[in-house]
């Protein structure tokens, strides 16, 4: 590798210079690009980044939609050095504020039908220098992409970067405050690659794959872009919300080998009893989970409708992708796996010290995709991110033949009568009752000021018969045992979440004493 190397050429220019230039490289809602199209439209945008005056090193935002011209845009600047920041969608204008001022980004680059909303933020910001609207923006005073790349070159010099150096930014999902920067090298894209993709996925040049995870997060990231890019597959992109019921067209029209999915996804999909195997895509081969746990029943539930097994894995913003799996052939539902080839994993408690098998403990995870730490954050860097490790804020419990089953964030934890409970297993055992739809758990303090388990559930029907709290206490108490079952229930319309999907806990806790 020597000291030079660009994350954007390594991912395209080899398929060219190999023959793959006229393949598909990805294909969304209106249009296709090929590998030669991509590696040209690239350079395109390393060029227009020059000519603007962004220089090597600072930061542009994203604010783009999973269309075609998101790999455009980001490969575009990771190849002219310009460090490349997505931005979550879903953000409010004040958090996309924050990150927008944080981060210092020269330019922006937004879908048109979300520039109405950052309307009254843009003049705010006293390093922006140029907006392009990705869109039919002809009202807009602002640059159009496609127009401004119509006039650059389809060739460019690729920055002779440094792996070591600043290839791109995500944000954390902040669901304990504002989002974190978190930064990542040229070499942490092609590792995940080479580590959870070929080994664990076993990815190959005939793969099709769909995402249901946004390209800005970073497990969407890995899903669309660096794994299919790594080895000359062809990804579907998907602009619009990913319902079962857009996801089941998508499997329908473009008939997907891999498909990456969540949880609560994976849930609805199997709440929707006329769903068949036939109604998906025939060339279906493995799916993946993360972002958060798969609950045992649904994976078992998916394998024996489908007859395809789901990959759950853990990953982190921190460690760009997952780097905990099961494996094909080596599923064991209810766990998160064995750690991926190339990162090692530790559990430790309060001291530090390494617990034992059947212990819980907090999990350290060091591997070649450890991100470089955060972005004007030094107390939090110094805080997560120790030597070769990188603390998950997780806990897990390992057993003996080293799989590792998740209980919660280690802020989520508590215990009962001396017992460490976990949130996320009193979660699982209440959706898996056929009247729940989503749970969260929290501890509340009873008569005595001792903590014990409060649920909060999202009911299925809201026609439910008035004994269901008992019902439900039953169910956990047979499922998981009598200490773990939650002393109140609470039914609520919907539970507090980040952008991302995740439960804010702390919300409810907040509301629980």
């Amino acid at each position: 590798m020597g000291e030079t190397y660009n994350a954007a050429a390594e991912l395209l220019d080899c398929h060219v210079a190999q023959g793959r230039g006229d393949k598909p490289a990805y294909v969304d809602s209106t249009r296709q690009v090929t590998y030669s199209q991509l590696q040209a439209d690239s350079c395109r945008v390393a060029n227009l980044l020059q000519r603007l005056g962004i220089r090597r090193e600072e930061r542009i935002a994203l604010i783009m939609l999973d269309t075609v011209e998101f790999p455009i845009v980001f490969l575009g600047a990771i190849r002219a050095g310009v460090v490349p920041v997505p931005l979550n969608t879903l953000l409010t204008p004040e958090q996309l504020l924050y990150v927008l001022v944080d981060s210092r980004a020269q330019a922006l680059f937004i879908f048109e039908p979300l520039l109405p909303a950052l309307a009254g933020v843009l003049g705010r910001l006293e390093d922006l220098r140029e907006v392009i609207v990705v869109g039919d923006a002809a009202a807009s005073p602002y640059r159009r992409l496609a127009a401004a790349l119509a006039t650059e070159p389809a060739s460019c010099r690729t920055a002779a970067t440094h792996p070591d150096e600043p290839a791109f930014w995500l944000y954390s999902s902040g669901s304990t405050g504002m989002p974190k920067g978190v930064k990542h090298v040229h070499t942490s894209l092609m590792a995940t690659a080479d580590t959870y993709a070929k080994q664990v996925l076993g990815i190959r040049e005939d793969d099709v794959c769909l995402s249901a995870a946004k390209l800005f997060f970073a497990y969407g990231l890995g899903n669309s872009l660096t794994f299919p890019l790594s080895v000359g597959a062809t990804t579907i992109l998907n602009p619009d919300r990913p319902t079962p019921a857009a996801i089941l067209a998508l499997m329908r029209q473009f008939e997907p080998t891999l498909f990456f999915g969540v949880p609560t996804l994976y849930a609805a999909l199997l709440g929707d009893r006329t769903l068949a195997a036939e109604r998906g895509s025939p060339r279906l081969r493995l799916c993946v989970s993360a972002g958060e746990a798969l609950p045992e029943h649904v994976g078992r539930a998916w394998k024996e409708r489908f007859g395809v097994d789901i990959l759950d894995g853990v990953g982190s913003t921190e460690m760009l992708h997952i780097f905990l799996s099961n494996a094909p052939g080596e599923v064991t539902y209810g766990t998160s796996g064995r750690p991926v080839p190339g990162y090692e994993v530790r559990l430790i408690d309060d001291a530090g010290a390494d617990v034992a098998d059947s212990e819980v403990g907090e999990m350290l995870v060091r591997g070649p995709s450890a991100a470089d730490g955060y972005w004007n954050q030094r107390q939090k860097s110094r805080g997560t991110f120790e030597g070769g490790w990188t603390r998950t804020g997780d806990k897990y419990v390992r057993d003996a033949v080293g799989r590792y089953t998740y209980c919660g964030r280690s802020d989520d934890m508590f215990k009962v009568s001396g017992i460490w409970v976990s949130p996320f297993e009193v979660e699982s055992a209440l959706i898996a009752h056929p009247a729940v739809l989503e749970a969260a758990v929290v501890a509340a303090k009873d008569a005595d000021s001792l903590l014990k388990p409060k649920a909060f559930v999202v009911l299925k029907d809201r026609q439910q018969p008035e004994n269901l709290g008992d019902v439900l206490k039953e169910h956990v108490k047979k499922s998981i045992g009598p200490w773990k079952y939650p002393r109140w229930i609470e039914v609520v319309d919907s539970l507090p979440k980040t952008a991302t999907g995740k439960i804010q806990r702390f919300k409810l806790r907040e509301g629980a004493n």
